[in-house]
C-alpha cells in the first residue's frame, strides 16, 4: 500500500500487506479477545474510552498532520476532525451503559426483559475522506457495546489506519479489541465470509455498498451501509439569498468538497436565483486554494488522481448537456491534484451534476418555480443521505421536512453529523444508522428474556 501526498504527488511511504497467516492470526486474536471483552463492566470500558479521548486531544497536531499529508485535508479541518473524534469517545463512555440498559417489560411471565448483548467482531470498511472520524464514530459505540473492531481502511491512508490502532492500544484496550488490517479491497469478501466476523459496516460508494451488502447477505451477517449522497441545498423564496450563498459556499467546500453530506445540488427559488448565483460565484472564486498545511488554506487537493479525472469528466459532460460554466471547471496548473471551485448554472435533471455524486468543489445550481417544485427536484435523486432547507418560516420548514426523502434534514443549517443524533441515509445512500442511542444498538443482539 502506498501513501502519496496529494498536494505534491510524492510518495510518503510504502506499507507491506499482511499475508494470509498474519490475517488469520489477527482474526483469531480478535475472537479470543471478544470472549473476555464482552464481560468487562461498562465502567471499565468507559475508563479506557475516555483515555482514548484524552490521547486524541493530546495528539491532535500529530494526527491532524498525518491526515493532511495522506489525503490532503486542510490542516485546521484535520485537527478539528481529531477533536470531534475525542468528543464521540467521551459521549459513548458516558452514555453507553444507559443506552444499553436492560429494559423490563410487563408480560404474562414473572419477569421479562429486553437485553442488548454484543454480537462479536465487527468488520469496518472505511473511506479516506474523514479517515479518523469515520472510524472512531463506528469504533466508540461498537467497543462500548462489548464488540471488538477489525478495520479495513482505504488504501491511500495506511498511516492513519495504523495510528487508529495505536490510539486504542495506547489507551489500554486489550490486544485484539481494535485491529487494523492493511489489506486491499480484493480481500474484503474473504474477510466478510470468515466465521470470526459477525457483522460488517461500510462507509463508501454505492458500488462498494452493493458488493458488501451482497456478500454479507450471502453469509447472513448484519450490515450497516453509509453510502454516497447528492444532498439538496434548498433555498426558498423567503430566504436571504446573500446569507444562503455564504452558507452554500461552506456547505459545498467542506473537506474540499469530498464529503458524502456536502451540499451538491443547490435548488433555488426562481425569484431570488439571480442574487444567489452572483453571490455564490463571487464567494467560490474568493476561496484560498493551496498547500493544505497552510492554516489559511480553505480548499486543498483531491485525494487521488483518479478522483480528479472523474470530477473533471462530470463537469465536462454536464456542460455538454447544456449547463453553463460560471467559474472554475478545470484543474489548477502545477503539482498536486487540485480542482478549481466550480459553479454550474442551468443544471437540470438528467445532467451528470444532477444525477451523480460529485466528489469535489463543484456546485450545481438548479432553479425551482416554487416550493412544491423545489421539493420535487430535491427528491428526484437516487440518493437520500442529507438535505438542508433555507427559509424565513421555520414552522413551515419543519412540516416540509417530512416530505424530503433523506436520512436527515437541517433547517437553516449545514448538514453535519453529531454523536447525539442518528446518522445515515435511505435509497442508494444506504441503510442502518450510526451515532446516538440508535447507532449503538445496530451491532447488538436485542434479546428477549422470559422467566416464569
Amino acid at each position: 500500500m502506498k501513501a502519496i501526498n496529494p498536494a505534491t504527488e510524492e510518495l510518503i511511504r510504502d506499507y507491506p500487506e499482511p499475508d494470509e497467516g498474519e490475517v488469520a492470526a489477527c482474526l483469531a486474536t480478535a475472537e479470543q479477545t471478544f470472549a473476555a471483552w464482552r464481560k468487562v463492566p461498562f465502567a471499565e470500558r468507559g475508563r479506557l474510552m475516555s483515555a482514548a479521548a484524552d490521547l486524541l486531544r493530546e495528539r491532535r497536531g500529530e494526527y491532524g498532520r498525518l491526515m493532511t499529508e495522506e489525503m490532503g485535508k486542510p490542516l485546521a479541518a484535520a485537527e478539528g476532525e481529531v477533536d470531534k473524534c475525542a468528543w464521540v469517545c467521551d459521549f459513548y463512555a458516558e452514555h453507553a451503559e444507559t443506552f444499553l440498559a436492560t429494559e423490563a417489560v410487563a408480560t404474562d411471565a414473572s419477569r421479562s426483559s429486553i437485553r442488548y448483548d454484543p454480537l462479536g467482531p465487527v468488520l469496518a470498511i472505511m473511506p479516506w475522506n474523514f479517515p479518523f472520524w469515520q472510524v472512531i464514530r463506528f469504533a466508540a459505540p461498537a467497543l462500548m457495546a462489548g464488540n471488538v473492531g477489525i478495520l479495513k481502511h482505504a488504501g491511500n491512508v495506511p498511516g492513519t489506519a495504523l495510528a487508529l490502532e495505536e490510539v486504542f492500544s495506547d489507551a489500554g484496550f486489550p490486544d485484539g479489541a481494535f485491529t487494523t488490517l492493511l489489506v486491499g479491497s480484493d480481500r474484503v469478501a474473504s474477510l466478510i465470509r470468515h466465521p470470526v466476523v459477525r457483522a460488517v459496516t461500510l462507509t463508501g460508494s454505492e458500488r462498494a455498498g452493493r458488493e458488501v451488502a451482497a456478500e454479507a447477505g450471502r453469509h447472513l451477517k448484519k450490515s450497516v451501509l453509509e453510502l454516497g449522497g447528492s444532498d439538496p441545498f434548498i433555498v426558498l423564496a423567503d430566504a436571504d439569498p446573500v446569507e444562503a450563498a455564504r452558507q452554500a459556499t461552506r456547505a459545498r467546500t467542506l473537506n474540499s468538497g469530498q464529503s458524502c453530506i456536502a451540499a451538491k445540488r443547490f435548488i433555488v427559488a426562481e425569484t431570488i436565483a439571480d442574487a444567489f448565483e452572483e453571490e455564490f460565484i463571487q464567494r467560490m472564486e474568493g476561496l484560498k486554494i493551496g498547500d493544505p498545511l497552510d492554516r489559511a488554506t480553505e480548499v486543498g487537493p483531491l485525494a487521488r488522481a483518479d478522483l480528479l479525472d472523474d470530477l473533471d469528466d462530470q463537469v465536462r459532460r454536464t456542460v455538454a448537456a447544456g449547463a453553463v460554466l460560471r467559474t472554475g471547471g478545470e484543474r489548477r496548473a502545477g503539482k498536486g491534484w487540485y480542482y478549481l471551485p466550480t459553479v454550474l448554472t442551468g443544471v437540470r435533471p438528467g445532467m451528470a451534476a444532477f444525477e451523480e455524486e460529485t466528489f469535489g468543489p463543484v456546485a450545481a445550481v438548479i432553479r425551482a418555480d416554487g416550493t412544491d417544485h423545489a421539493i420535487e427536484l430535491a427528491n428526484r435523486s437516487a440518493f437520500g443521505l442529507g438535505a438542508s432547507l433555507w427559509t424565513g418560516d421555520t414552522v413551515r420548514a419543519e412540516a416540509l421536512a417530512s416530505e424530503i426523502e433523506a436520512g436527515s434534514v437541517f433547517v437553516n443549517g449545514i448538514v453535519k453529523s453529531d454523536p447525539r443524533l442518528p446518522f445515515g441515509g435511505i435509497k442508494a445512500s444506504g441503510y442502518g444508522r450510526e451515532l446516538s442511542a440508535v447507532g449503538i444498538r445496530e451491532f447488538v443482539n436485542i434479546k428477549t428474556v422470559w422467566v416464569k
